[in-house]
């Protein structure tokens, strides 16, 4: 039996943030999480880092698919944060965003991790950006690091 596990230290490996500017008070934090894990465990040489403003969550399929033809990036990190409100509107930029980055990193095989917050309120984002409920801008940036590695690993043997 053959089994693919590997570590998270990825020193070599480049990789794209987009980053919502819409909700950055809450998208500040995720980034300096994930930025953090990406230098200080993954290793991650600074400059192998790009980091890429969009306007709003809506629009980083765009930019994802764009980064992902290119073939210059071991992964990307998505980071922005949605809100519930009072219409419907949460529920289809949720959906779009997430649907649309799933069938970009399926058809480019390329690692999208999402730190893509869907609560209900500020108070929930803030939870999840670096206090009660953890940082998830780390934790994709956790599951990006290892998804590089996997994706090397499975370019050997496959």
């Amino acid at each position: 039996m053959n089994t693919i596990q590997v570590g998270i230290t990825a020193k070599n490996a480049s990789i794209a943030i987009i980053i919502s500017r819409f909700n950055e008070f809450i998208n500040h934090n995720l980034l300096s999480g994930a930025l953090d894990t990406l230098q200080r465990v993954g290793q991650v040489n600074k400059d192998n880092i790009l980091k890429i403003y969009v306007p709003g969550t809506y629009e980083i399929p765009t930019v994802a698919s764009h980064i992902a033809s290119s073939s210059k990036y071991d992964a990307i990190i998505a980071i922005g944060t949605i809100i519930k409100g009072d219409t419907d509107h949460f529920k289809y930029i949720a959906g779009d965003t997430s649907s649309n980055l799933s069938r970009i990193s399926t058809q480019y095989f390329l690692p999208i991790t999402l730190a893509i917050l869907t609560t209900k309120n500020i108070e929930q984002s803030i939870e999840r950006s670096g206090t009660k409920m953890g940082n998830k801008g780390s934790e994709a940036a956790l599951a990006a690091l290892e998804m590089i590695n996997i994706m090397k690993k499975l370019k050997k043997v496959i």
